[in-house]
């Protein structure tokens, strides 16, 4: 499996999340609303999810193991630290 493409949409409201994140996977798959959020212990990436009517939040889309959300993460993270180099455009 490889990302092939990872689109970057800043955030700059108040609050933990930094960025919404679309990226595709294999030029065949895509996976949206995946976000970038500053926790206490640093940048970390939250799946898209949905609540169910429990009230808990439940992923939408996610890994199945922690080898590749490890990967997803770190391609993520390099791609929205690049994008905070690169100039807003209006």
């Amino acid at each position: 499996m490889q990302i092939t493409d990872v689109r970057v949409r800043k955030i700059t409201k108040e609050g933990k999340m930094r960025a919404i994140v679309s990226i595709t996977i294999d030029d065949e798959f895509v996976i949206h609303d995946i976000k970038v959020i500053e926790g206490e212990k640093g940048m970390f990436i939250a799946m898209p999810s949905k609540k169910a009517t429990d009230g808990e939040y439940r992923d939408i889309a996610h890994p199945i193991n922690s080898g590749t959300r490890e990967n997803i993460q770190k391609i993520i993270l390099e791609k929205y630290e690049q994008a905070l180099l690169e100039p807003d455009i209006e």
